[in-house]
C-alpha cells in the first residue's frame, strides 16, 4: 500500500492528533510508520489508553495529557477527533498561529480519487449507509470493475486506505454532525435522512446542529437526496434547488407521486421523486415512473426501514439496476443493534435496538412493532434533548404496557410520560418502573414480560452514562438475555 497521496499533502509538516479514538488510531499508526513527527493529545496517558497507544509511543509518537481546551498544541497539521469542537480555545490559537485544522474524514474527502457517497441525518444513517455500500459492492462484483469502501462514523476510518483507491472505486461514508462541523470538500452524492433535535449537549443550539448537517452539501455535490416529509430537510431542498447543476431527489413514505412530493418546488436542475406506489418503491423524474423494489422483498420491519431503502436507492439510482436492489433486500436482515432479534424465551421476543439514541429512533422502533404488546427499556446519557415526543410515541402506540426506565434520563422520561397521561382525555394504562442500574433494569423487564410480548431495548438516549458506546450497551444487553436459562425452546432467530 502506498500513502504517497497523504505524505505529499503533509509535505514534511509535523502533525498533531487531538483525541486518540477509533477514527484516529489507524492514521496515527500510519504516520508513525512513515516517520512523520507526531504529537498525540488526549485526556489519558499512553499507558491508560492501552497497548495500541504504547505501541505508538514506542514508534516515536509524543503523548501530551491535556484538558479540554488543548492549550499549546504542537504540530503544523492538526487532526481533530469528531467529539472535539473545532472552536475550542487551544485549536483557535493554533490556527491563528498558522497551523492547519482538518480531520480524518475531511482529509479523506479531499484526497480520495474514489467516487464519494455520504449519508448524514438524525436517524437512519447507518442502515442507509450500509445499504448503499451493499448496492455498490454488488454492482462492482457484477461488472468486475472497482471496489466499494464503506466507513466514516459507521466505525471504519478510511483515510489510511486512500492509497488503495482509484477513480473506478466507490467510497460510502456515514458522517455525523460532529464530523461535519468543519468540512471543506463535499461528496459527489449526499443524503440527509431527516433532522430532529439531537446532540444538544454538544451543539450550541438546534440552528448549529442543522447548519452542521447542511455542510455535507458543497460545490462538488451532484445529487442531494433528502426527506420530503421532514420540514427541516424539505427547507434545505428548497434552498439547494436554486443551485444550477445540483439534482434534487426527494423521498417520501407518505406521498405517492412526483406531483405530491414536489408540489410547487421547481429545482433549477434535475428532480427525482422516490415514493411507494402499488407496493413498490418507485423513482420518477416527472415524466417516467420506474419500479425499483417490491416492499415484499424488504426483510426489515417498519416504515423507517422503507425510508432507509429509499435513501440508498436515491443515492445509487442511475448506476445500480433494480435487480440488485431486489437481490440485496431479500438477504439483508439488518445491522447489529438495530431492532436485532436476540432470542425468543418463554414466549417473549427480545429485541436489541441499542442504536436508538434519540426519541425519534425509539418512535420508529415502536412503529415497526405496531400491534405488538411491548415491554420497553428506556434511558441513558442526557443529550439535553426534549422527551415529550417520546412520551407521545409510547402512550399512542397502544401496545406498550410497561416502561422500565434507567440511566441519567430515566426520571426525565418518566416525568414526560406522567405529564402526557395527565393531559390525555382517554385512559392510558402504562406501568413505569425506574431502575438506576442497567442490568437490574433488564432483569426487571423480564419480570414484567408476558408470553407473547416483545421486550425492546430502545433507550432514546446515548450510552455514555454507563457504557463506552451504544454497541457495548447492546452487547451487555444480549449477554444478559442469552444468559437466562431456557424454559421454552427458542423458536425465532
Amino acid at each position: 500500500m502506498t500513502i504517497d497521496v497523504i505524505k505529499n499533502y503533509i509535505g514534511g509538516r509535523s502533525c498533531a492528533i487531538l483525541g486518540l479514538g477509533v477514527s484516529n488510531l489507524p492514521l496515527a499508526t500510519l504516520l508513525c510508520r512513515e516517520g512523520i513527527r507526531l504529537f498525540i493529545y488526549d485526556k489519558h496517558t499512553a499507558a491508560e489508553l492501552g497497548e495500541d497507544a504504547l505501541a505508538l509511543q514506542r514508534a516515536g509518537a509524543i503523548f501530551r495529557v491535556c484538558d479540554k481546551d488543548f492549550i499549546g498544541i504542537e504540530g503544523e497539521l492538526i487532526f481533530r477527533s469528531p467529539g472535539i469542537r473545532p472552536d475550542v480555545k487551544g485549536i483557535a490559537e493554533a490556527v491563528a498561529g498558522g497551523a492547519e485544522l482538518t480531520s480524518e474524514a475531511e482529509l479523506f474527502l479531499k484526497l480520495t480519487p474514489a467516487v464519494t457517497y455520504a449519508v448524514t441525518g438524525s436517524d437512519g444513517k447507518t442502515t442507509s449507509t450500509t445499504l448503499t455500500g451493499k448496492f455498490l459492492t454488488a454492482l462492482c462484483e457484477r461488472e468486475g470493475l472497482g471496489h466499494t469502501f464503506v466507513g466514516g462514523n459507521i466505525g471504519t476510518p478510511l483515510l489510511h486506505r486512500c492509497g488503495e483507491m482509484s477513480e473506478c472505486d466507490n467510497a460510502v461514508l456515514e458522517l455525523s454532525s460532529f464530523q461535519l462541523m468543519h468540512v471543506s470538500d463535499a461528496p459527489a452524492r449526499v443524503a440527509i435522512t431527516n433532522v430532529s433535535p439531537n446532540h444538544l449537549d454538544w451543539h450550541t443550539d438546534m440552528e448549529e446542529y442543522i447548519r452542521a448537517k447542511k455542510n455535507i452539501i458543497g460545490e462538488r455535490t451532484e445529487r442531494l437526496v433528502t426527506n420530503a416529509d421532514c420540514p427541516e430537510t424539505l427547507s434545505i431542498a428548497l434552498e439547494c434547488g436554486k443551485r444550477e447543476g445540483l439534482e434534487i431527489a426527494l423521498f417520501s413514505s407518505s406521498k405517492h407521486s412526483f406531483g405530491e412530493i414536489f408540489g410547487n418546488l421547481t429545482p433549477v436542475g434535475k428532480a427525482l421523486a422516490i415514493y411507494e406506489n402499488g407496493g413498490f418503491i418507485c423513482v420518477c423524474d416527472g415524466k417516467r415512473e420506474e419500479k425499483m423494489l417490491s416492499l415484499c422483498d424488504i426483510m426489515l420491519p417498519g416504515k423507517h426501514n422503507v425510508e432507509n431503502y429509499m435513501t440508498a436507492i436515491g443515492l445509487t439510482y442511475g448506476d445500480v439496476p433494480p435487480e440488485i436492489y431486489t437481490e440485496t433486500a431479500r438477504v439483508f436482515f439488518g445491522v447489529e443493534h438495530r431492532l436485532e432479534l436476540v432470542r425468543t424465551l418463554d414466549g417473549v421476543r427480545w429485541y436489541n435496538s441499542s442504536i436508538d439514541s434519540s426519541p425519534t429512533r425509539t418512535a420508529a422502533a415502536l412503529s415497526a412493532l405496531a400491534g405488538e404488546s411491548i415491554v420497553l427499556i428506556c434511558g441513558g446519557y442526557d443529550k439535553k434533548i426534549p422527551y415529550a415526543p417520546l412520551a407521545r410515541a409510547i402512550c399512542e402506540h397502544g401496545g406498550v404496557h410497561t416502561v422500565v426506565l434507567t440511566g441519567a434520563t430515566g426520571e426525565k422520561i418518566m416525568a414526560e410520560i406522567e405529564k402526557y397521561v395527565a393531559r390525555s382525555e382517554k385512559p392510558i394504562d402504562v406501568k413505569m418502573i425506574y431502575e438506576s442500574d442497567f442490568c437490574a433494569a433488564v432483569h426487571q423487564a423480564r419480570a414484567s414480560a408476558r408470553k407473547g410480548d416483545c421486550a425492546l431495548l430502545s433507550p432514546a438516549s446515548a450510552s455514555f452514562d454507563a457504557f463506552k458506546n451504544f454497541a457495548q450497551r447492546g452487547n451487555v444487553f444480549k449477554e444478559i438475555v442469552n444468559s437466562w436459562d431456557v424454559e421454552i425452546e427458542d423458536q425465532e432467530r
